[in-house]
């Protein structure tokens, strides 16, 4: 899928890439949706599809935070206060251990709860707030839609990605 490039299709790409994301959940046995993959068979940190989930929500849960910071002024601390992007798996083993113990039923109402956080957001922007680099202080170099879109179409399709493997176990 193309990366999105106005608010039309920011809304409508992370729609579509999350749909595709549960339908692809949904479709696995049910086994396979709540068990544990001690292998890597994800990959190096999450072992089971609730953390890809939580990982995913988690991440909307930040971007929200980050925005709400940023549009009063204020520079947020992004990734995290002790995080740098070079520093990401430190975050990310975080999140981790943050949800560890959630069923899939609560990832999911999460994940479609944030979801829907991150559509309001969108929705609050034109084309030119979304799109515009160095538009706001708090997104530096890059524009307010490149975080929207790594916080929902390409995370979503990072997580299927990361999941796919699995329907070949299934079989």
């Amino acid at each position: 899928m193309p990366r999105p490039v106005n608010k039309a299709e920011l809304l409508a790409f992370g729609d579509e890439n999350l749909a595709k994301l549960l339908v692809f959940i949904e479709g696995l046995p049910k086994e396979f949706q709540v068990r544990s993959y001690e292998n890597n068979e994800l990959n190096d940190r999450d072992k089971t599809i609730a953390d890809v989930i939580c990982h995913l929500h988690e991440w909307h849960v930040m971007l929200k935070s980050w925005y709400k910071i940023g549009m009063s002024g204020k520079m947020p601390a992004i990734p995290a206060e002790d995080v740098t992007w070079s520093t990401l798996p430190i975050l990310n083993h975080r999140i981790y251990d943050k949800y560890q113990g959630t069923t899939m039923p609560v990832a999911i109402k999460l994940l479609k709860k944030s979801h829907q956080d991150m559509l309001e957001l969108i929705q609050k922007h034109s084309d030119d707030d979304l799109f515009t680099k160095k538009k706001y202080a708090w997104t530096g170099t890059t524009s307010l839609g490149a975080y929207l879109i790594s916080a929902t179409s390409s995370h979503y399709d990072w997580a299927l990605k990361t999941i796919k493997p699995l329907k070949k176990l299934a079989k």
